[in-house]
Order: structure tokens, then sequence, then C-alpha cells
């Protein structure tokens, strides 16, 4: 497993909320966050594959783009 950063257009409690049940099943429960407070509002996930990540959160209805 690494971390990852993804740029995400989630913004708020809500849109959390929304993508919770995704990225539970595809990372696991307490292996990601979204720091809503960057302008870039990043998610941090524990992972072994990016396009997992990437898939459930498009999945979830929003967008996410890899951080180097």
């Amino acid at each position: 497993m690494e971390t990852l950063k993804f740029k995400t257009n989630i913004k708020c409690g809500g849109c959390i909320a929304t993508v919770t049940p995704f990225l539970n099943e595809a990372v696991g429960e307490g292996h990601w966050q979204v720091d809503v407070q960057t302008p870039d509002k990043v998610l941090t996930a524990e992972a072994s594959n990016a396009s997992v990540v990437k898939q459930a959160i498009e999945k979830a209805g929003y967008k996410a783009e890899p951080l180097n």
C-alpha cells in the first residue's frame, strides 16, 4: 500500500457523506480522508492502485485527478 493524493471536486461534508460508501468499499474505512480546507480539495488514500480510488470517486459522481 502507498499513500496516494488526488485533487477532487469534493467541497463539503455532504459531498464526503456521498463518497464515503464508495471509498470505504474501494480502500477500506479509515484508509482515506478529504481535506476540504485546501484549494485542491485533496483526497489522501492508502491504496495500492490509483485507478481503484479514481473509479470509486467517479462512481459517486465526483472527479479525482492524481497529484504528483
